[in-house]
C-alpha cells in the first residue's frame, strides 16, 4: 500500500523563520537512503499507515512531520503529539483566514513542543507561457504570439503570506500541468524541478515539490537515468540554503494594500514580471512607519479611517496613491479632478496625487506598465535588459546595507543579462547552482545607478552588492 510522504531537507523551526526549504512529495512506501536523496526530514501524510511510516522513517534517521487537512487538525493533534514526530503541517484548503489564525493559536498553545505550519496547496506551477490572457469589457482577449511572454509566479502569494503570517515562511505546493506527449510520458524534466526550487528560494518561501511516480520508482530501483535527473535537481536543492538571516527584507518602493489575494494576484504577478519590487500591507494596519521608503501605493481593499488619513498624508508629502475600484467619498475629492485615462481621475494632494480607477484591473500588463511610469526615473530601484523571461527580486540587509538580488530565468535557457540598480556599490559578486562561488562582476557607475552584466543566467542566480563606503547608509533607505 502507498502513502503520501513529503521530504524536507532543512528545518522549519529556525528563529527568525528560515526560507527556501524544499519539501519533496513522495508517494512510495520506501524511501532512498538519506545521503543519496540529499534530505533529512520527512513529512508523512497522516492516515491509517502513518504510525508505521513514522517508525520506518525514524529508523532511517529522518526527522518526521505529519501532514493532514486543516479540518482534521484539532482532533488529530493530540494523537500526533504522542508520536515521535517533530511537527504538523496543515493543508489550509478552503479555510477562512480568521478560522485558520484561531486554530493555529489554539494548537500552538496546546502543543508548544510541536511545530505547526500552514500549507497552501493551491500554488502555481512556475512556468513561461507564450501568450497573455486579459479581460476587457467583460471579454477574454489573448495577446499576439510576438508579445512579451507571460510568467506564472508564486511571488504574489509569498508576499501576501509574509504579511498575514509573519511567524512562519510561506509554505506552498502545486500540481504539475500536463504538457506535451513527451512530458506526459516521462514527467517533469530536471529543469522543471529546478525552476520550481529556484523560484521558492528567490521569493523566500518553502515549497512542497511533487515528484513524478515514475521518477520515484526509478530512484528506488537505482536506475541510472533517474539518478541522473535527481543529481541535477540536487544542485538546486542546496543553492537556496545560503547562510542568510532575518536581517534581509524586500527592497521595494511600491506598496500593495489588500486583504483580498484573488483581486490583487494578477496585478502583483505582472508587477513582479516587470521587476517592480513591491510589498504587501494589510488594509487594517496602515501606519506611517509601514509606508516609509514607498513612492507609489496601490490600494485594492477599502481603507479604514486611520488608513485613509495615512494615505492622504503620504500623498501630501509627494507620494502617489492609486485606488482600484473603490468608489466612495474621500477628502481629496474637494479638488478639481483631471482625467488621465478611461475611467481614471487624478487629484492633486499637496506635493503628490491620488488616482482613482473606477473599474477593476482588466489588463494587468498595462496596469504594471502604468505603475512603473508613476515612479520617477531617478527612483526606479532596478531595471533589466535582455531579460524578457527573468524575474529579479531585490533584498536589503538591514544591518550591513548589502543588497542581494535573486534572479530566476523561466525560459530555462542561458541568457546574458544587463542589470541597473539604484545606488553605488564597491563590490558585486555573482553565484549560481551551476558554477562555483563567486564571480566578481565589474560595475559601471552612472547618474546614481550601478550597471553590471551577468554573463550567463541559466535558471537561478544570486548577486550580492556591497555598498560603497559613502553610500552604505543611503543604499538602505528605500
Amino acid at each position: 500500500m502507498r502513502i503520501r510522504t513529503v521530504v524536507l531537507w532543512s528545518s522549519l523551526l529556525l528563529v527568525p523563520p528560515a526560507w527556501g526549504d524544499v519539501l519533496v512529495r513522495w508517494s512510495e512506501l520506501s524511501v532512498p537512503p538519506q545521503k543519496a536523496l540529499g534530505v533529512r526530514k520527512l513529512v508523512v501524510f497522516w492516515g491509517s499507515n502513518a504510525a508505521s511510516a513514522v517508525r520506518r522513517a525514524r529508523a532511517q534517521g529522518y526527522e518526521v512531520y505529519a501532514e493532514l487537512p486543516f479540518e482534521q487538525a484539532i482532533l488529530a493533534a493530540e494523537l500526533i503529539s504522542r508520536q515521535p514526530v517533530t511537527g504538523m503541517i496543515m493543508d489550509r484548503g478552503q479555510g477562512q483566514q480568521e478560522e485558520l489564525d484561531s486554530t493555529l493559536r489554539t494548537l500552538r498553545s496546546a502543543h508548544p513542543k510541536l511545530a505547526i505550519w500552514l500549507l497552501d496547496s493551491n500554488g502555481k506551477q512556475p512556468q513561461m507561457r507564450g501568450q497573455m490572457i486579459a479581460t476587457r469589457n467583460g471579454m477574454l482577449q489573448v495577446s499576439s504570439p510576438t508579445a512579451q511572454p507571460w510568467l506564472d509566479s508564486n511571488l504574489p502569494a509569498a508576499r501576501f503570506e509574509q504579511e498575514f503570517h509573519p511567524d512562519q515562511p510561506p509554505l506552498y505546493a502545486f500540481q504539475w500541468e500536463a504538457g506535451d506527449s513527451v512530458e506526459q510520458a516521462n514527467g517533469p524534466s530536471a529543469e522543471d524541478y529546478s525552476l520550481a526550487i529556484a523560484e521558492a528560494g528567490a521569493i523566500h518561501a518553502d515549497l512542497i515539490l511533487a515528484v513524478d511516480e515514475k521518477l520515484q520508482k526509478g530512484l528506488l530501483e537505482n536506475q541510472p537515468a533517474s539518478w541522473a535527473i535527481w543529481n541535477k535537481v540536487k544542485q538546486h536543492l542546496s543553492f537556496p540554503s545560503s547562510k542568510l538571516h532575518g536581517s534581509l527584507q524586500p527592497w521595494a518602493n511600491v506598496g500593495v494594500i489588500t486583504d483580498n489575494y484573488e483581486a490583487a494576484y494578477e496585478p502583483m504577478n505582472l508587477m513582479g514580471r516587470h521587476n517592480i519590487p513591491y510589498r504587501v500591507l494589510r488594509a487594517t494596519s496602515v501606519a506611517a512607519r509601514n509606508l516609509e521608503g514607498l513612492d507609489v501605493i496601490t490600494v485594492f481593499s477599502r481603507p479604514d479611517k486611520q488608513a485613509l488619513s495615512q494615505l492622504t498624508a503620504f500623498a501630501d508629502q509627494g507620494g502617489t496613491v492609486v485606488l482600484i475600484n473603490l468608489k466612495g467619498t474621500y477628502p481629496w475629492q474637494s479638488a478639481q479632478p483631471v482625467p488621465t485615462a478611461d475611467h481614471a481621475l487624478s487629484y492633486a494632494v499637496g506635493k503628490g496625487r491620488v488616482i482613482e480607477l473606477a473599474e477593476p484591473v482588466g489588463d494587468p500588463e498595462t496596469f504594471a506598465q502604468d505603475v512603473r511610469r508613476l515612479i520617477e526615473k531617478d527612483k526606479v530601484l532596478i531595471g533589466l535588459w535582455n531579460a524578457l523571461t527573468t524575474i529579479a527580486i531585490p533584498y536589503r540587509n538591514l544591518r550591513s546595507g548589502e543588497i542581494l538580488v535573486e534572479l530566476v530565468n523561466y525560459a530555462e535557457e542561458p541568457l546574458r543579462i544587463q542589470v541597473r540598480l539604484k545606488g553605488s556599490f564597491a563590490s558585486i559578486r555573482y553565484e549560481s547552482p551551476d558554477q562555483a562561488c563567486c564571480q566578481l562582476l565589474p560595475p559601471a557607475q552612472r547618474d546614481g545607478f550601478t550597471e553590471f552584466v551577468i554573463p550567463s543566467l541559466y535558471i537561478a542566480g544570486r548577486v550580492r552588492l556591497t555598498p560603497a563606503a559613502r553610500d552604505s547608509r543611503s543604499s538602505t533607505i528605500h
